[in-house]
């Protein structure tokens, strides 16, 4: 099998194992970690802003990524309200709502897998005129301003957390 039929075979086990990862840190208890948190928080920051700009670029997907933003971020609230923090053995610790961020994750998943069946990869697609979906596009921006939200709100409620 030549290397240019195994790349896309390699990114796309590259991408499941990303998504994999980031499922499983929605169940069960998890360490605070603060620099990963600032960095997820300073990484999706600037996908936020990617986006912003996408929707300045191309207007038709404005509105699907502001009510996309907008929905995100109420649910990122939800799921904040529902996360519990604690100390445990003298470390930070906390139990996130598994079923908002999974929901949401799962459904970009779903959607992007339903346009590669359609639409094929990523070349097939541009040659086919393919343009970015509205849907997609809005997926996308609530699990970015879901994840901006709760990753914010933990890391307020972790400082407050610590003695004084």
């Amino acid at each position: 099998m030549p290397a240019t039929a195994i790349a896309p075979l390699l990114a796309t086990a590259g991408i499941g194992w990303l998504y994999y990862r980031r499922i499983r840190r929605q169940f069960g208890r998890q360490p605070y970690r603060p620099r990963r948190t600032m960095l997820r928080i300073v990484l999706l920051s600037l996908v936020a802003c990617g986006l912003l700009a996408i929707g300045l670029l191309a207007p038709r997907l404005g509105p699907a990524l502001a009510i996309g933003a907008i929905a995100g971020a109420m649910l990122g609230w939800l799921a904040l309200r529902h996360t519990r923090v604690a100390i445990v053995a003298g470390m930070r610790e906390y139990v996130p709502n598994p079923w908002i961020g999974g929901l949401i994750a799962l459904l970009l998943v779903a959607r992007l897998a339903w346009r590669w069946v359609h639409f094929g990869h990523f070349d097939a697609a541009m040659q086919s005129g393919a343009q970015l979906s509205p849907l997609t596009c809005g997926l996308l921006a609530a699990l970015v301003a879901h994840y901006l939200v709760s990753g914010i709100g933990l890391m307020r409620r972790m400082r407050a957390l610590l003695p004084d």
